[in-house]
């Protein structure tokens, strides 16, 4: 079972990122409409960065794909 990971965005980070995925929920398009976009998801990279922790002796492709398949729908 994965654990729970708590993140901080601030507000117009929120609603932009809403924006996009709702947009790509709706058309199946994942596109940047305009540079807010694209700087949200680099914050959100940071935010991602500085608090998602692996061991480093882990092999990261295999890690990643037991991470996709929990994901799954079953």
């Amino acid at each position: 079972m994965s654990k729970d990971v708590q993140i901080t965005l601030s507000e117009d980070e929120a609603w932009v990122l809403f924006e996009l995925t709702r947009r790509f929920s709706n058309t199946d398009k994942l596109s940047i409409e305009n540079q807010a976009e694209e700087r949200a998801l680099w914050n959100l990279c940071c935010v991602f960065e500085k608090t998602l922790h692996q061991a480093s002796d882990i092999d990261y492709k295999e890690f990643i794909s037991k991470c996709r398949d929990r994901l799954l729908d079953e």
